[in-house]
């Protein structure tokens, strides 16, 4: 495939379809931080369910590298997101202001970390 053809499939490089995709979900989440435990759970749950399989789609694609990481990262972040919601298993007083900054932050570091070293495409 050509530089060209990955760039046009490319969901996260279309600055459009990247604030839909992916801002607007971090919005919601954000927003979260404002509804209750039990509507929290589910918002967060969704918007990185969303999030996950759309850095899933976009690396097949295009073979976008940093979704490769973040994809499997976000759906990961669903287990402490219900655990905490559920209080199956609390992480303390600042959980929701901790693994909201983990969601946040950690994405991105992962798009620096893996972009930057392997490049911006697979292949």
């Amino acid at each position: 495939m050509s530089q060209s053809n990955t760039n046009n499939l490319d969901w996260a490089g279309n600055i459009r379809i990247l604030i839909a995709v992916w801002g607007t979900p971090l919005i919601v989440i954000a927003a979260g931080m404002l509804a209750d435990t039990t509507l929290r759970t589910i918002i967060w749950s969704l918007a990185l369910l969303w999030m996950g399989g759309a850095c899933l789609l976009n690396t097949r694609r295009c073979g976008r590298v940093h979704c490769r990481y973040t994809g499997p990262f976000y759906l990961a972040l669903i287990v402490p997101v219900v655990l905490q919601g559920t209080g199956l298993l609390t992480f303390g007083p600042y959980a929701w202001w901790i693994i909201g900054a983990t969601i946040l932050l950690g994405g991105k570091v992962i798009w620096w970390a893996t972009e930057t070293k392997w490049g911006r495409y697979a292949g």
